[in-house]
């Protein structure tokens, strides 16, 4: 009997396994912070005998070199991966036992990386399960842009070949199990529903649906900006991540968040967007913790700049910097937990900005204000309020300076985006609202929604 337990974490919108049997397990794909892949096997009383990676991934670190080390575990990494670390090189058709009549055979699928590999969990010599990793995921593929520019429209064509090979080689009722396509960048679209077969995506994924040539064209043109970390994780991963280091930060007072500031340094708020518009530290940037607070500041902010965090609680703060380390950001400058009102001098007023929805846009008029979209060009090509300025949030930081003057009424698709973009522009010094509302009441409220 077999067991495959999942950890999701929905921050980074990626998941990560531990398959097994009664003695010995493997994990696939482990992040960075791997005590819950621990934990996991202590709950089912299993030794973690193989770690095994589908790619050197582009969007989060690993944990699986140090994972193998703690554990003992052999570390297999596909063979055409260029690392720096003693691995097993794994090939197309290498099988290793998990555990006795539970097996697990590599299949070389090529698309999201040159050297990705899946993995086929047989039991008894049939297959119930594939780790496709950033290959085939639910009715998409991983994105094909990742590694070389130049490669690009090779890798999308190899996409569409491994998928196929996938879906002729295993029966229909094959779990498929990647590791992106729940949120993550690395998928060139997000997951509908939360789980799938070989045959369910023989019905539905483009890649086994369309011609090469369609799925082709039409993958290449939904491709939208890679983060800017990603060009970070490739290298970390190869070069072999460190342990991670979850200690707690130096607390800072006021005064040293005062000169973090004036230093040009990010002082950064992990409070809910409410909480902050109604009064934060001025030139301080709101990245909400239960946001996707890791791809997004790790998106926006200058690579190697000094963070410090400004947290509610010690456990918001632990939890924000567990999101850290997973893309590699690994040691915050320093730290303070409290209220806004302890985090600035005394006598020092805090800064704040209006709150306001669709309706509150519609009720105001747009004459004289800017309305600063800062959603994705896919989001607004599917609609805009006419005469919005648009400029994506992870464009924002570079591009103050083309926004137009005025108030800035700022909006995304939810509130969140708009949030961290108040409070850039806020600290840039502008007069901004924020719109803390669903795009879909835009129209409802009387604006005028275009599309293109």
């Amino acid at each position: 009997m077999f067991f495959i337990d999942t950890i999701d974490l929905e921050g980074l919108g990626n998941r990560h396994y531990l398959a097994g049997g009664r003695e010995t397990a493997v994990a696939v794909d482990p992040p960075r912070d791997f005590d819950q892949v621990l934990a996991a096997a202590a709950r089912r009383g299993v030794r973690i005998s193989h770690v095994v990676e589908t790619h050197i991934h582009n969007d989060y670190v690993t944990g699986g070199l140090e994972l193998a080390r703690v554990t003992g575990a052999v570390y297999l990494v596909p063979a055409g991966a260029r690392v720096s670390f003693a691995r097993v090189p794994v090939a197309d058709g290498d099988t290793v036992t998990v555990d006795s009549g539970l097996e697990l055979r590599a299949v070389a699928t090529p698309g999201h990386t040159p050297h990705h590999t899946s993995y086929v969990l047989r039991e008894q010599g049939q297959p119930v399960a594939a780790f496709t990793g950033g290959s085939l995921l639910i009715g998409t593929v991983g994105r094909p842009d990742l590694v070389e520019p130049r490669l690009t429209e090779q890798l999308a064509r190899a996409q569409h070949a491994s998928a196929h090979r996938l879906a002729a080689e295993l029966p229909d009722e094959t779990a498929v199990l990647p590791t992106h396509g729940f949120g993550s960048f690395c998928s060139s679209a997000q997951a509908e529903g939360d789980a799938t077969t070989i045959g369910k995506e023989k019905s539905g994924n483009a890649a086994l649906t369309q011609d090469v040539d369609s799925f082709v064209v039409r993958l290449l043109a939904e491709l939208e900006d890679v983060p800017a970390y990603y060009a970070h994780m490739g290298p970390a991963n190869a070069a072999g991540p460190a342990p991670v280091d979850l200690t707690p930060p130096a607390v800072a007072d006021a005064d040293e968040i005062a000169a973090r500031l004036a230093a040009g340094e990010w002082v950064v708020d992990l409070r809910n967007r409410v909480a902050f518009a109604e009064g934060h530290v001025a030139g301080s940037f709101n990245f909400e913790a239960d946001g996707k607070i890791a791809t997004y500041l790790a998106w926006l902010i200058p690579w190697g700049k000094p963070v410090t965090l400004l947290a509610e609680s010690p456990e918001q703060l632990a939890a924000a910097q567990r999101e850290l380390v997973r893309v590699g950001i690994d040691r915050p400058a320093a730290a303070a937990t409290g209220t806004p009102r302890e985090w600035v001098a005394e006598g020092d007023s805090l800064a704040t900005f209006p709150r306001s929805t669709f309706a509150g846009l519609a009720e105001h008029g747009t004459d004289g204000i800017v309305v600063l979209d800062v959603r994705r060009d896919s989001e607004r090509a599917a609609g805009h309020i006419a005469g919005s300025v648009h400029i994506p949030i992870h464009q924002l930081p570079k591009r103050l300076g083309e926004v137009p003057a005025g108030t800035v009424w700022v909006h995304c698709a939810g509130g969140m985006r708009a949030g961290i973009a108040a409070s850039l522009l806020d600290a840039a010094g502008r007069d901004v609202v924020a719109v803390d509302d669903g795009f879909d009441a835009a129209q409802d409220a009387g604006l005028t929604v275009v599309t293109g």
